[in-house]
């Protein structure tokens, strides 16, 4: 199914850039190419479980399953490609691999690099938008914790249930690409988030110049807060918690605006997280630093709670492009 009407095709489409992985990006980027095809994701590559660590570990290439939910998420092909791509081997030497990874890995392999691989896969899967590595290196995470001691690997970071106060990655994970560099150059809106704060939004900020082409970038960046914190990272996190993390990882005022949920919850399924050590992230904005904090109820609930895309995706458009875009228009009018 296409991403867009023909009639928005022939709109102003604002120019996107999101930074994440997991299953938080591919939630945000399926809402919003419901609204624009001029998206371009930055996808966090250190993933060291299931399928794709294996691959990591064996082929020595970069984790593909972030990228390739990403490429699924802006994919105009066939459903049932796209179903295939994302099932996984129920049993044999193939237990757990997701048919989408081992394609990617294959295409890695042929042509010797997983950034011209993943550039390549964008034609087979008619991806509308881009989905670019951070970095194209095999990097893994560390986690530095207050007490001086370090965890490294992401699976045994977040096992680990120990409070993280900065991570890195290792080794040198290169520079930001080109691809990366221009989009944030010419972007309308920088999305960060929503997901795995220490382990999917971070680590995209962590690669060398990455930060300091959103800093030159004159458009909003907008922080998308998690709607319930994530046992093993953010235990005990309000927003300003999160806020802080980003501020250490980056520089004050590094984000210009917060997105959160404030709808209510259904009593049983917050209880099924409170016995899973997690609770609704505390929107607290007094501690913010004075960051606006744009709220709406933007989650929905059925056995667990996540962000609804299209209402997300409506919401950062009206609140942060619509609305700048008609007071740019507005501005041009009076100097006619």
């Amino acid at each position: 199914m296409k991403s867009m009407s023909t009639s928005k095709k022939n709109e102003a489409r604002p120019r996107i850039v999101a930074f994440g992985g997991g299953a938080g990006m591919f939630s945000l980027l399926s809402g919003l190419r419901l609204y624009t095809e001029d998206i371009t994701a930055v996808v966090t590559v250190t993933d060291d479980g299931g399928s794709s660590g294996l691959l990591r570990k064996d082929l020595g290439i970069p984790p593909p399953g972030d990228v390739r939910n990403c490429l699924l998420a802006l994919s105009d092909a066939d459903p049932l490609l796209k179903e295939a791509l994302n099932w996984r081997f129920p049993e044999g030497e193939l237990l757990g691999h997701s048919l989408g990874n081992l394609l990617i890995a294959a295409a890695t392999l042929i042509k010797g690099d997983f950034g011209v691989a993943v550039r390549e896969l964008h034609r087979v899967l008619k991806v509308a938008g881009k989905v670019v590595p951070s970095s194209t290196r095999k990097v893994s995470l560390v986690a530095h914790h207050a007490d001086g001691s370090s965890t490294a690997g992401e699976v045994r970071i977040v096992s680990s249930r120990r409070s993280i106060h900065t991570i890195e990655l290792r080794p040198d994970p290169g520079r930001i690409s080109a691809e990366a560099r221009e989009a944030i150059a010419s972007a309308d809106l920088c999305v960060f988030g929503h997901g795995s704060l220490f382990t999917s939004v971070i680590p995209n900020l962590l690669v060398r110049g990455v930060v300091e082409a959103v800093r030159q970038c004159p458009a909003p960046r907008v922080y998308v807060a998690n709607v319930m914190t994530q046992p093993g990272e953010t235990d005990g996190f309000a927003l300003s918690d999160h806020l802080a993390a980003i501020e250490r990882h980056t520089h004050p005022g590094f984000v210009s605006a917060v997105v959160a949920n404030t709808g209510a919850f259904p009593g049983p399924v917050l209880r099924r997280y409170r016995e899973q050590g997690a609770a609704p992230v505390a929107v607290d904005r007094e501690k913010c630093g004075g960051v606006p904090i744009h709220t709406g109820a933007l989650a929905e609930s059925g056995r667990l709670l996540h962000h609804n895309p299209r209402r997300l995706a409506a919401f950062l458009l009206d609140t942060f492009w619509r609305r700048t875009e008609h007071a740019s228009s507005a501005e041009a009018g009076a100097r006619s």
